[in-house]
Formats: structure tokens, C-alpha cells, sequence
């Protein structure tokens, strides 16, 4: 783009006028509001042209930068947005897929990160990608940091076509996973009975927990899960999934159902925070002198890992926990054992 600057009489011819131009299309011509004396008629008035003519210079100089960066002056002004954020939550409505929460997600750990209420376009350089990226690794595992800097590159690209940006600040910042997956633990067939019948303090989260052992619900399900949700007469329960919004009816183990006790109305379960929910869990671990870090997600897990040990096919596991592929199950949700390995290797030949 070439910025060059233009100049225009005064009617009177005693001023010249100075604008800066960099197309020739609407809005692309700048008044700087500087003149300088046509004629100047003393020192004073000779200075004075000097200083204003190093000004615009400074102006045009600033301008290059701009459009290294931020190329704002091809944006209509009803289209330009100030603040990034207002940009990325428009970008995210507009291209929000069903039962696909990254890129949202994306967008919840960037304002974290950046933690301002405003976030100028100008202020997204490649070290501030490299800085949000090293962010994602420090604190999400597995896959996700890759799942959200990827779409925040996309979100990127789309500013960049939109005339934001020359060049997206974040083209040769490459998306990672964090291959520090933390290994979470799982409750074990005979562990299942040591906690239901070890006393907890918080009933409800007892009662709560061991639901969820049985069904392999996500707390989000958990914790707003209301009577109407059971349906007695088909033996299932029936849930919109908050984190996916798909829709999830399946079968309710007789336990499960004994569980909760006698039909009533409203919320099923009367929870804490989940932080206080899982404080409960680790302190009722180790009364059940359970060697175990126990979080929510840990009845989940384990609700998949001993269906599969039970030889349950693993299409029928994914659709228990409300995947509608078995990719997640493959790749989240299913451990080596020692004994599994023994068995294997049980099966190879003996030597002669």
C-alpha cells in the first residue's frame, strides 16, 4: 500500500493544507488538520513550517506501521471494531457449531489470558500469539490447547481478510498439544463398594456421586438435574448435555434409581460448587483409605473404562456417554492395565 502526502492552497493562497493519502477510494484521504504558511513572512512563521512539516512526516511514518499491523483505514467505520473481543464473540455467533463448544471455548481462555475488558486489534503481535499459546500449554492438557489456538488463528485469518490485519500476526505461530496429559485415576469394580458404604459428610454429594458412577453424567448434567428428568416409566432418564446440547435419553440402572430415594419436585441432587464438591471427594477418599485423587470427572471415566472392561463394545460406550462418535472414547477414555497386559502376553508362545 502506498501512502503518499498531498497538499491544497487555502482560498486566500496564504496556507497550504496537507493531507495523507493511501487509495482512492472513500475515506482514504486523511486531513491532517497541519498547514504551513505559503509565504512565510518571518523566522517565527519559518520555524513554525518546519516543525509542521516534520509532524506530517511522523504522521505518515506512524501510518506505515499502522498498515504493517492493522490496516484500519480500509474498514467502513460501522464494520471496524475497537475492541477484538467485540469481533471475536461476533465471529463466534456467526460460525457456532452444534454440539462444538472450542471455538467459544477459544474465546473464554483469551479473555482470561488477556484479562482487560478491551483488547485493540494493534495490540495482537506474533509474541502476543506465542505469549496466549505458551497460556493454552500451561494450563489445559491433552488436546486442547492445540483445539483452541487453532481457532484462534482462525478467528485471526478472518480479521486479516476483513482488512484488519496485512498479515495475520499469527501465520507462523504453530498450534501445540501439551503431551503433559495428567493421568486421572479411576474407581475400580471393588472400589465402587468401598465408597458406598464409607460415610461421607455432604450426603448429597454422596448420593450425587455415586449417580453418576452409575450413569457416567458430567457435573454440568449433575448438578441441574431435576426430577422430571427420570422417566419412571421407561426405566431411562432424559437430558439436554449442557456442554454439547445434544440431546441424551438412556437406561437407568436399578441402583442408580434406588439411589436418589422417592420421587419428588425440582433439582434431584442440592449441591455445593463443584470446587466444593470435590474437596468432599478427596476427604471422603481417604476415609475409605482410597489412594486416589478423586474429581468428578472420575466417575465418568470410570463409568467408561469398566463398561469396556466388561467387554462392552466401545460404538455402545461412546453412546452412553453421549458422543456421537467413538473418536473421544478412543482417545480419552480408555487405560492400559498391567493385568490386561499380562493376559496378552499369556497368549504368546512358551519357548521350546
Amino acid at each position: 500500500m502506498s501512502i503518499t502526502i498531498s497538499s491544497s492552497y487555502s482560498k486566500d493562497r496564504s496556507k497550504i493544507w496537507y493531507k495523507i493519502d493511501f487509495g482512492r477510494g472513500e475515506g482514504q484521504r486523511i486531513a491532517t488538520g497541519i498547514f504551513t504558511y505559503a509565504k512565510p513572512n518571518n523566522q517565527i512563521q519559518r520555524d513554525y513550517n518546519k516543525e509542521a512539516l516534520l509532524i506530517i512526516e511522523l504522521k505518515k511514518a506512524q501510518m506505515i506501521l499502522d498498515a504493517q499491523s492493522i490496516a484500519n483505514g480500509y474498514i467502513p467505520k460501522h464494520r471496524y471494531k475497537n475492541n477484538f473481543f467485540d469481533y471475536y464473540e461476533e465471529f463466534v455467533k456467526q460460525n457456532k457449531r452444534f454440539g462444538n463448544r472450542h471455538l467459544e471455548n477459544s474465546l473464554a481462555a483469551l479473555l482470561k489470558f488477556y484479562a482487560k475488558k478491551v483488547l485493540p486489534p494493534a495490540d495482537i503481535t506474533e509474541n502476543f500469539c506465542k505469549r496466549f499459546r505458551q497460556y493454552l500449554l500451561d494450563h489445559y492438557n491433552g488436546e486442547t490447547p492445540l483445539d483452541y489456538f487453532s481457532r484462534f488463528k482462525r478467528v485471526l485469518k478472518n480479521a486479516t481478510k476483513d482488512g484488519y490485519y496485512r498479515y495475520s500476526p499469527a501465520e507462523d505461530v504453530k498450534s501445540k498439544t501439551n503431551r503433559n496429559i495428567i493421568i486421572k485415576d479411576i474407581i475400580e469394580k471393588h472400589e465402587y463398594q468401598t465408597l458406598i458404604s464409607t460415610p461421607c459428610k455432604n450426603q448429597e454429594v454422596k448420593k450425587a456421586f455415586i449417580f453418576s458412577l452409575y450413569t457416567g453424567l458430567r457435573w454440568a448434567d449433575i448438578k441441574p438435574m431435576k426430577w422430571s428428568n427420570i422417566m419412571d416409566e421407561t426405566k431411562t432418564f432424559k437430558i439436554l448435555q449442557k456442554k454439547t446440547g445434544v440431546p441424551l435419553e438412556r437406561p437407568l440402572h436399578q441402583f442408580a434409581r434406588q439411589i436418589i430415594g422417592e420421587r419428588k419436585e425440582g433439582l434431584i441432587f442440592k449441591l455445593p460448587t463443584q470446587d466444593g464438591a470435590n474437596k468432599i471427594l478427596r476427604a471422603w477418599a481417604k476415609e475409605a483409605e482410597l489412594n486416589k485423587h478423586l474429581s468428578w470427572h472420575c466417575a465418568r471415566h470410570s463409568f467408561s473404562v469398566l463398561l469396556q472392561d466388561e467387554g462392552i463394545d466401545i460404538g455402545t460406550v461412546a453412546g452412553m456417554l453421549g458422543h456421537t462418535s467413538t473418536k473421544f472414547v478412543h482417545k480419552t477414555y480408555q487405560r492400559y492395565r498391567n493385568s490386561n497386559g499380562l493376559d496378552a502376553i499369556r497368549k504368546l508362545p512358551n519357548s521350546i
